[in-house]
């Protein structure tokens, strides 16, 4: 059975559509799912997802040439990997606009700590339960997420000098 066949079977319910294409296996699940997704890609021997690979985000504001013809605007994308079995699976889950938020993953693998950082200092998704959710890559006076796609490329960001 392989790996999309068992979350299928084990979280039937919790699973907005999955495909299958040459080997690459990509479910997308609802977000209160998450962390129960997680912890079972990790801990069934089965599965044994015991690297995580990368984890990003999706700005769909103006998919396909338009407005965003989805119901969500961000997604967050997971990759993960078994060294054991040598398997694949990239998780997606779709992010509200208006309440951009999900759970960390930083306590289930240590990998997403920075990661998680990254997504909310580019794209303003927020990890419920990280333990230290602050800027990585832009200084903290910055204003805005640099990477949403309604982020005007010519905006004018404070002045910084050096520490004193």
């Amino acid at each position: 059975m392989t790996p999309l066949e068992r979350v299928q079977q084990q979280f039937a319910n919790g699973i907005i559509e999955t495909h299958a294409f040459r080997g690459d296996e990509t479910v997308l699940i609802r977000p209160a799912c998450l962390r129960s997704v997680a912890n079972f890609l990790k801990d069934s021997p089965e599965l044994d997802f015991n690297f995580l690979m990368d984890l990003t985000a999706v700005d769909y504001l103006f998919f396909a040439g338009g407005r965003v013809q989805k119901e969500h605007r961000f997604e967050l994308v997971v990759h993960f990997y078994s060294s054991t079995h040598n398997h694949r699976l990239r998780l997606k889950v779709p992010v509200d606009e208006k309440n951009p938020e999900v759970d960390t993953l930083s306590d289930i693998w240590s990998s997403a700590n920075w990661y998680e950082r990254e997504v909310w200092d580019m794209f303003g998704i927020k990890f419920k339960g990280h333990p230290n959710l602050k800027r990585i890559l832009m200084y903290e006076e910055f204003q805005g997420h640099a990477l949403r796609k309604d982020y005007p490329f010519d905006k004018r960001q404070p002045l910084i000098g050096p520490a004193n």
